[in-house]
Formats: C-alpha cells, structure tokens, sequence
C-alpha cells in the first residue's frame, strides 16, 4: 500500500468540504484542498444495481479527487461486463480481482490498490447520498474519529422489497441498531460501511479475511481497542436495495446469525438480549409447536403470540406503502427473525475457533 497520508483537521463547512476555514484573527489564504477520496468496493453477482451504485459515487457533491476501486469476485452474470463498461467510460473507475468473492478479501485488494488519504467502502447495491462523502471527511476533521458511518436506508423497488425495507427499518424488525433505524450522532461500537483515514486501515493490516461476515464489527473491535473513535452519524445515509426473494433474505439473515454467534465467542462481552432475543424465539416457537403437538394445545399460544406480535407490529412499520407491501411484512419479519435465530443456534463452535486463530492484535499509533 502506498505510504499513510494523514487526513486535514482543520475547521470545516457544514455543507460541501472545501477545507480549513480560517479564523477572522488570521489573515485570508487560498482553501486548503479536500483530501483525495478512494472508494472500495467488492462485488458479486450485482449486474441489476452496480451501475447506477457507481454513478452515486462519480455524481458526489465533493471537490476533491476521486477513485472508484471494484474488486470483482467470481461472479455468474454480467457484473464483469457491466464493470469494464464503466471502466472505459470513466478514467476514475478501476478494477481488481478477487478470485475468492469474499467480502473481506475483496476489501483488502482493493485498499491496496486504491491511493487516496480518506477510504469510503461502498457495496455494490448501496447508493450514496449526494453529500456522502463531503460529509463523511468533514465529520472525520470535526471528531478526530478513525471510521465514521450512518444509516443503512433500505429501500425496495416493488412490494416484496417494500416490505422488507420497512422490517429492516423497524424497532420490531432489528431492535434499537441506530445504522438501520437512526439515532444521536456520538461513539459506537461499530457503524454501516465505514468511512476510514488511511492510516488506520493501514496500521491494523486492513480486514481480517477469516470473517466472511462480521469483518466490519471485527476491524472497528480493533481500530476501538487501538484507542481510535468510531463515529455514528445520522447525516450519513446510504440507501440500500434489499434481496428480492424470501429465500434469498433467509439466507443473508442466516449468515447474519451464524457469524453474530462467531463475534459472540471470539468477544465475549459483545453480546446483548438484542441478539439473544431471535434464538430465544426460535427455541420458543418450536417448543410451543411440539408441546401443542405431543402434550396440550396450549403450546400453541407461544406461535400463535409470535404471529400476533409481528402482524400487530407491521401495522405501524407498513404506514403510507401499498396494500400489497403491508401484507408481506410479517413473512419479511418473520423470515428475519428465524434465519438469524436458526443461524446463531447451528454456529459451528469450529468456526469459531478458526477465527479465533487468526485473531490479530490491535495497532496503536506508536506500535
């Protein structure tokens, strides 16, 4: 990787980043320039979303240099072509490979292959707000943090995808996550994506490949233990596409749980009753089914209150979306819930202690 450039900290403007502003006792001087921007992003299989995720980045309302790095994995449709159109249609667009496809490999070659100070990862279905990035460095000069992020905006282009996007934003649906359902800017312990002063990717070597998911909660763990603030901001919003089918979205919130439990064993202290609450549904729901099945219908009470939960809190997270989007919630809810519970019980302790032997000690900056 090209050596640490370290980032401006001057005073800076609440909209567009220009650079340090002045104080009336000094006398005037020409702006100092935005820092340059790198933006990484890994794909895969993303030909319905990367083009118009790209022109989000190139569009940006920021003065300052840009770069768009895209690590392609082995991807079974037009991703590639898609990627090389954008290539020869735009100088700042380049490419890598990454012959994995997993996420936080992808993430490593493209940060060594990008140059800039500041590191924006993007996903290949994410969709910056205009002022992203303008916002992103001026929060990075004002708070002195390591990594800042925001809201993770889900946003579906038909009924299915409606519905899911309102789950996803909803207390019911994700508990009290401020990056899906918003909050007060201040510390976190990890946010959406990540916008990154070089140095620090840098300093603590990047991802850790061995986290297929999780990779961001398990850098921020380090950049956190290193000394470094991570920073939550409402501001920052990145609109996202969620997947298009049940099956599809089970499989992500599987993942999700499965590598929640891995985070659980190689950090102890990161677990809260957020977490712990799908899998204790789940183990509820399926000793209702069996006691009502075996023993009393009275177990039945325990689906059948599940059900009435979700239905009940759909009303309220389905508000203003089209009668077909509102019906799908509680099977977009439910699908969640029981992905990501199933998930978390079936983790294998195995994997646990793969990552735990890659565990990587956190940097500091004299270290």
């Amino acid at each position: 990787m090209p050596a640490a450039t370290r980032l401006p900290c001057g005073g800076l403007t609440r909209s567009r980043y220009r650079g340090p502003v002045s104080s009336p006792a000094e006398s005037p001087s020409p702006a100092a320039a935005p820092p340059a921007v790198s933006v990484i992003m890994p794909v895969l299989n993303e030909e319905r979303y990367l083009r118009s995720s790209v022109r989000h980045i190139l569009e940006q309302e920021y003065d300052g240099e840009l770069e768009v790095v895209i690590a392609l994995g082995p991807s079974e449709d037009r991703t590639d072509a898609i990627a090389a159109e954008l290539v020869r249609e735009d100088p700042r667009v380049r490419t890598v490979p990454n012959p994995t496809g997993r996420t936080p490999a992808g993430l490593n070659a493209a940060i060594a292959a990008s140059r800039h100070p500041v590191v924006v990862r993007v996903d290949g279905h994410g969709m910056l707000s205009p002022d992203y990035i303008a916002t992103a460095v001026r929060l990075l000069a004002e708070t002195g943090a390591a990594n800042v992020g925001g809201i993770m905006h889900a946003e579906g282009e038909n009924d299915w995808e409606k519905a899911v996007a309102a789950a996803m934003t909803s207390r019911i649906g994700v508990g009290n996550a401020a990056f899906h359902t918003g909050g007060e800017a201040g510390e976190a312990e990890t946010v959406y994506l990540g916008v990154f002063r070089r140095e620090v990717l840098e300093r603590q070597g990047g991802y850790n490949e061995e986290f297929i998911r999780a990779q961001d909660w398990e850098l921020n763990f380090r950049i956190r233990q290193a000394g470094g603030l991570i920073w939550f901001s409402p501001e920052l919003l990145v609109s996202y596409r969620p997947r298009p089918n049940v099956r599809a979205l089970a499989r992500q919130y599987r993942n999700y749980g499965r590598w929640r439990h891995v985070v659980a064993r190689y950090h102890s202290g990161s677990i809260n009753l957020r977490y712990l609450a799908p899998p204790a549904a789940v183990v509820a729901i399926v000793a209702g089914l069996v006691a009502g099945a075996l023993v009393t219908p009275w177990g039945l009470l325990v689906p059948a209150g599940y059900l009435a939960a979700i239905t009940a809190g759909s009303v309220p997270a389905g508000k203003g979306l089209p009668f077909g989007a509102r019906v799908r919630i509680p099977l977009a809810l439910a699908t969640m819930h029981m992905s990501w519970g199933w998930g978390f019980l079936t983790s294998p302790r195995k994997l646990a202690e793969k990552v735990k032997a890659s565990r990587r000690e956190p940097v500091t900056a004299g270290g």
